[in-house]
């Protein structure tokens, strides 16, 4: 019989866990929190001291009972849920649960499911951290009170089913302040000028960009690059000066989980949610043929940059064995960061080097492949020595004028040879020609263009993470959920990448300042963080926080119940016709998603399902294409006149087709190709063309 009894958090864990412990244990899980405030009620007293009232939840009543008769026989409990705060504060609900006041109870934690780590925390097992646990209840508490005591209150002014939230309010004006920004930026105009110019000897010309005449000037407009090129007729090019040096580029940091959240978005187009359930797979464990289930990286939720001297042992190994000695870093440094960061988390990191992505290739699906090929090409870059560029500044005079081009030749490629970020691979740029102050230039020809300042961007999810963490708001383990959140609430839509906010949202956001400035201010929301981290560090009391903010809260809360009159939100009206009245039909919000309603309801009651259009006719019957999905989610293509219509693509149509065969052309990426995979016919895209 087992001896020991080890209570992870995750049920994926088991299988791995218990293989590296062996017979002595038994290895369970609590499946998440086990505890947690009502739902029917605050569940905090605010009259009193502030006490937190817990309850078991819901479900949960058969796990606790199996546990209960698991301590029964056990002579220690070891509580190994999660290496971070929520993680903490699950062990201390779980001891206080299942009444392990008796027992002799130890509080493990592993930064990775490797044999060496888990066998390492049971050495070193220890007491749960109160502060944490207590930094986890103060987070808890502060949004449960803006929730419940918020959202009612845009039940009742707006309408019902909305909710209100500490962090993602914040967020959520964050995208409304760009949206603003966008709506009222002016573009400017201004003019480039660039000079074509022949080299003697040289059969390639090069091109020059106008620099000014004493110092750099800006072309405001067409007369002003009229003017220049007036100037410049008959002048004489000449080469006046050549600089060249060398400029050193350094390895990224490994990742943190904002970080991969980021370079997830951008290289791989996953959304942050989807990031964490994969990173999630890959920390738990992974079925190996040969090895059974291994977890491939360490913990996902950090903020640290850290390596452990393990990893950067095995890291110059490898790169070394790998690469070469070239190769290797002279030194590794961490990120500076002023925030608390959660250093007893190493950066996100595989667990084991040799466990190469070509080696692994097979034994994962697609796109835990693709996330952990990151992961790993992005830690071994990061214990890489430095890229060397070989860099050439020209200047070429015109009379007063100036022109200048520039060049960086990479000349040794470091971690490059392993990982490039988009950024990264824009830098290189060859000059063609060996320019000398000797060299004879020939005019051959401008190119002057007009372009116009571009507004701010809109906030993607990558861009949007950068923020939220350059800001202070949020923690590793809040960003993605926050997002999702707002996402999921309609108050955030996403198109093409970008967030834009909603009709509802931007209703939400204005009633949020109007009514609690206090809570949607950006400073506070990060100073409430770093009151947190303090709780963590031992610093302030816990309750003395929730007893400085509630106060507050309550008051603008009952004076909003006064001031505020109602916000009203028209429905999206669609180019669907009722075929009952005649009345243009609307979009509403179910539980189910979007379907189309008469607005004439109560008169009329008539509904239908909503399909989104995607602006192509169906090369079939020349009706309507839409957006549809499969039982199992997938999204497809198809007829909105189905199932009389059985047109289907897996692809987006476009409205065209192909010239050499005349089967349905499709998107893919920057090119319109033929759906007939014999025939080939591809084309870029009018969009790639205008670009």
């Amino acid at each position: 019989m087992a001896k020991y009894l080890v209570i992870l958090e995750s049920p994926a864990k088991i299988k791995t866990v218990k293989k590296i412990l062996g017979a002595n244990y038994e290895v369970c899980a609590s499946n998440g929190h086990v505890r947690d405030l009502p739902k029917s009620s605050l569940g905090i007293d605010v009259d009193g001291d502030y006490e937190p009232k817990y309850i078991t939840i819901r479900g949960k009543g058969d796990i606790l009972a199996a546990l209960r008769k698991e301590v029964k026989k056990a002579e220690k409990i070891y509580l190994a849920t999660d290496p971070d705060r929520e993680g903490e504060a699950i062990s201390w609900h779980l001891y206080h649960a299942l009444k392990l006041e008796e027992k002799k109870v130890y509080r493990i934690t592993f930064n990775e499911i490797t044999k060496n780590a888990v066998k390492e925390s049971l050495k070193n097992a220890h007491e749960i951290n109160m502060n944490l646990v207590d930094a986890q209840q103060a987070r808890r508490a502060l949004d449960r009170m803006v929730g419940y005591r918020i959202s009612p209150l845009l039940w009742d002014k707006i309408k019902r089913g909305l909710s209100a939230g500490r962090v993602q309010s914040v967020a959520l004006r964050i995208i409304c302040d760009r949206e603003e920004e966008i709506d009222a930026f002016v573009p400017e105009e201004y003019w480039t000028l660039d000079v074509n110019l022949k080299v003697k000897g040289e059969k390639k010309p090069i091109t020059a960009k106008y620099y000014g005449t004493s110092k750099k000037a800006t072309i405001a407009n067409g007369e002003a690059a009229a003017k220049i090129q007036k100037e410049l007729e008959g002048a004489e090019y000449q080469v006046k000066e050549v600089k060249v040096g060398e400029r050193m580029k350094k390895a990224p940091f490994p990742f943190t989980t904002s970080t991969l959240q980021q370079e997830a978005s951008k290289q791989l187009n996953f959304s942050t949610q989807k990031t964490m359930r994969l990173a999630q797979q890959l920390y738990e464990g992974v079925d190996i043929k040969g090895e059974g289930t291994v977890g491939l990286i360490t913990y996902l939720r950090t903020d640290s940059t850290r390596v452990s001297a393990e990893a950067e042992a095995m890291a110059a190994e490898y790169i070394e064995k790998q690469f070469g000695a070239e190769y290797l870093a002279a030194e590794t440094k961490e990120k500076k960061n002023a925030a608390k960061i959660q250093d007893a988390h190493e950066a996100i990191r595989p667990t084991d080097l040799n466990r190469s992505p070509v080696v692994l290739k097979d034994e994962l699906p697609r796109d835990l492949f693709r996330l952990y090929q990151l992961i790993w090409k992005r830690f071994v870059a990061s214990r890489m020595s430095e890229a060397k560029y070989e860099t050439t500044t020209v200047k070429i005079g015109a009379g007063k004028h100036i022109f200048t081009l520039s060049a960086a030749n990479r000349k040794f490629d470091g971690f490059m040879n392993v990982y490039m970020s988009d950024e990264d691979k824009e830098e290189d740029g060859v000059l063609n020609s060996k320019l000398t102050a000797d060299s004879e230039l020939t005019f051959e020809s401008f190119d002057a263009k007009q372009h116009f300042t571009q507004p701010p961007a809109h906030y993607t999810e990558a861009s949007l993470v950068k923020a939220l963490e350059e800001l202070g708001i949020g923690r590793p383990s809040t960003i993605s959920p926050t997002i999702t959140t707002i996402l999921a609430r309609r108050y955030v839509e996403k198109e093409n990448k970008n967030l834009y906010v909603t009709e509802l949202g931007d209703v939400v956001n204005r009633m949020m300042k109007e009514a609690f400035p206090t809570i949607v201010d950006v400073n506070f929301t990060a100073n409430m963080e770093a009151l947190l981290d303090a709780v963590e560090e031992g610093t302030v009391k816990w309750k003395t926080i929730i007893s400085n903010f509630y106060p507050d809260l309550d008051e603008a809360v009952k004076q909003a119940e006064k001031d505020l009159g109602e916000y009203t939100i028209a429905d999206e009206v669609s180019d669907e016709i009722c075929e009952v009245c005649g009345r243009q039909m609307v979009i509403k919000y179910g539980a189910f998603g979007r379907f189309l309603a008469c607005p004439g309801f109560p008169e009329c009651k008539n509904t239908k399902p909503y399909f989104e259009k995607i602006g192509v006719n169906c090369p079939q019957c020349g009706k309507d294409i839409v957006v549809r999905k499969t039982k199992k989610g997938r999204r497809y293509f198809g007829c909105i006149d189905n199932p009389e219509c059985d047109f289907m693509s897996w692809q987006k149509p476009v409205n065209e087709k192909c010239p050499k065969c005349g089967a349905v052309m499709i998107a893919k990426g920057k090119e319109n190709v033929c759906s007939n995979e014999q025939c080939g016919y591809h084309v870029l895209s009018e969009l790639s063309q205008k670009s």
